[in-house]
């Protein structure tokens, strides 16, 4: 028996010996050791949700193509999306499922058109027919958000760019550089903070992450401009300062992020919470941060993973498998993509098997 061994037994027989903390590939409670590629050969996934029979819904924002994706078989094309225009960082970006997808089959998406971004919503079956619930957010080639996702309170939320106009953000009379709530049908719920608008929270330059934690809390992750990319807590009627603060500024009248880095280890885009943690994927930073979350809302030590494995990530989201899902985003002009982008990569649970 080797003498360490001994040592840590004589220890934990005098009750001395510390819990270990877990190997680097299994923080966040997941193995990275043992990543699998899902799916291959897709063309610049965007949004990532999923179907009540546990089956991916993946949304191509150059193609506008909404594809269903079971690991280890072929990507399916389920509905092409009209009126899509691909034009910069514009196109098909978010999509979200219905948490009562089982009794009313809506599917929703956010978009870009050649005049404005929009949501609508659609069922799969008649794909065609749409029903528009938001237009008429501001669009660019660049900032024009585009995160969907379902609240624990059944309200839907928009994560929204400035659309290049700096001004936006901190202008409540426009949708552009917001995060905005709603109801499955469009309309406004009661309880926003600002009355008769759809806006939750403002200030902000281009949110495309969004998620929350096992208290309920609003995480959104953001992009910078030349100096810090950020993850937030987000209040109701909160102001997160852009233009005038780009990280953290200490003005009060702004709220600061809870975690910054610089725009070359980051550029978040998608953003998932599991296990005390929030999971960010990082573009430009071609690695998926894990931030641990602490009783108060703020942010421990991150620590990055995937570092340069799969290139540009963009989406992230735990699966109803509860593996980790984690979307390549090679070919949106900004990456070095191999033979099989864009990839959707699946990681299991610690002490799960293959």
């Amino acid at each position: 028996m080797r003498v360490r061994t001994v040592i840590m037994l004589l220890l934990a027989a005098a009750g001395l010996v510390l819990v270990a903390p877990p190997p680097a590939s299994a923080i966040g409670g997941f193995d990275y050791s043992r990543a699998q590629v899902a799916a291959t050969g897709l063309q610049v996934p965007w949004g990532l949700a999923f179907l009540p029979d546990g089956s991916a819904l993946v949304s191509e924002r150059t193609t506008a193509r909404i594809l269903q994706v079971r690991p280890g078989q072929a990507p399916t094309q389920v509905a092409t999306v009209n009126g899509v225009s691909a034009s910069g960082e514009g196109g098909l970006l978010g999509i979200a499922v219905s948490p009562t997808y089982a009794q009313d089959q809506w599917v929703y998406a956010y978009f870009s058109t050649g005049s404005d971004n929009r949501l609508v919503r659609l069922r799969l079956s008649a794909p065609q027919t749409q029903t528009v619930l938001l237009s008429g957010v501001p669009r660019s080639s660049i900032h024009n958000g585009g995160r969907i996702a379902f609240g624990p309170d059944g309200l839907l939320y928009v994560a929204t760019g400035d659309a290049g106009n700096t001004a936006n953000a901190q202008n409540l009379n426009t949708p552009a550089g917001k995060i905005l709530r709603i109801r499955p049908d469009g309309s406004i719920p009661p309880g926003n903070p600002f009355g008769n608008s759809r806006v939750y929270s403002y200030g902000h330059r281009n949110v495309q992450g969004l998620a929350w934690d096992a208290q309920g809390r609003l995480f959104a992750a953001e992009l910078g401009q030349n100096a810090r990319d950020e993850v937030n807590l987000i209040v109701a009627g909160g102001n997160y300062g852009w233009p005038t603060c780009e990280g953290v500024c200490g003005n009060p009248s702004y709220r600061d992020p809870i975690v910054t880095w610089s725009t070359a280890e980051a550029s978040p885009s998608g953003l998932a919470y599991a296990n005390g943690t929030l999971f960010v994927a990082a573009l430009r930073g071609t690695r998926l941060w894990t931030v641990p979350v602490t009783s108060s809302g703020g942010a421990g030590t991150p620590v990055a993973e995937l570092r340069g494995t799969y290139g540009r990530l963009r989406a992230v989201t735990v699966g109803p498998d509860g593996w980790l899902w984690v979307t390549t985003s090679n070919r949106d002009g900004r990456g070095s993509p191999v033979a099989t982008d864009d990839r959707i990569v699946r990681i299991p649970p610690t002490g799960t098997g293959s």
